[in-house]
């Protein structure tokens, strides 16, 4: 779908490997009055952005090839004005502050509405409202951001993180397969 640039259309960039739900997302932004591209992989955004950066990215952390990471860092050095929101099945800890050490204004977990996201471009500052649990987190989601936080120390490197971990690599790939432990 071409759209045209109108006047102070606000531009977009959605990056997801689903192809539904950039779609769905697309006509969400489009109504909203942004000028949308979409891109299925980093390096089919990064071809899309050499020069300059898109007001607003939607960047998926986990996609075939490079991370999401990859995308934020490059599109934060083109134009650290650039408001862009992390959404992901995968939400960790380590992920969130990467993504956000990089350059994202904020950090979603899926599933997000177009409303939710466009609040979270909005998020300029920290919220100290927000809730502190009261239970520490399970042992197994403790295994799960500890894995995730040596999987990023390893620049996503399965086979190094295993050896980090003393842990088969297969073992390790089964155990990053499987959806986030609930907290």
């Amino acid at each position: 779908m071409t759209q045209e640039l109108l006047p102070d259309q606000p531009t977009m960039l959605l990056v997801d490997d689903d192809e539904i739900f950039t779609q769905v997302l697309e006509k969400a932004m489009h109504k909203r009055g942004f000028l949308v591209q979409i891109a299925h992989n980093v390096a089919e955004a990064i071809s899309m952005y050499v020069d300059e950066s898109p007001e607003y990215a939607v960047i998926d952390l986990r996609m075939p090839g490079d991370s999401g990471l990859a995308l934020v860092k490059h599109l934060h050095q083109l134009d650290n004005e650039t408001r862009i929101v992390v959404l992901t099945g995968y939400a960790s800890i380590a992920t969130a502050v990467e993504a956000v050490k990089l350059g994202a204004t904020h950090y979603l977990a899926k599933p997000a509405d177009a409303d939710q996201i466009l609040a979270a471009f909005e998020r300029v500052e920290g919220d100290i409202t927000t809730p502190v649990p009261n239970t520490a987190l399970s042992v197994n989601r403790m295994e799960w951001e500890h894995i995730q936080r040596v999987l990023q120390e390893n620049d996503g490197n399965i086979s190094a993180t295993a050896r980090s971990l003393n842990m088969h690599r297969r073992t390790l790939q089964r155990k990053l397969h499987k959806h986030p432990v609930k907290k």
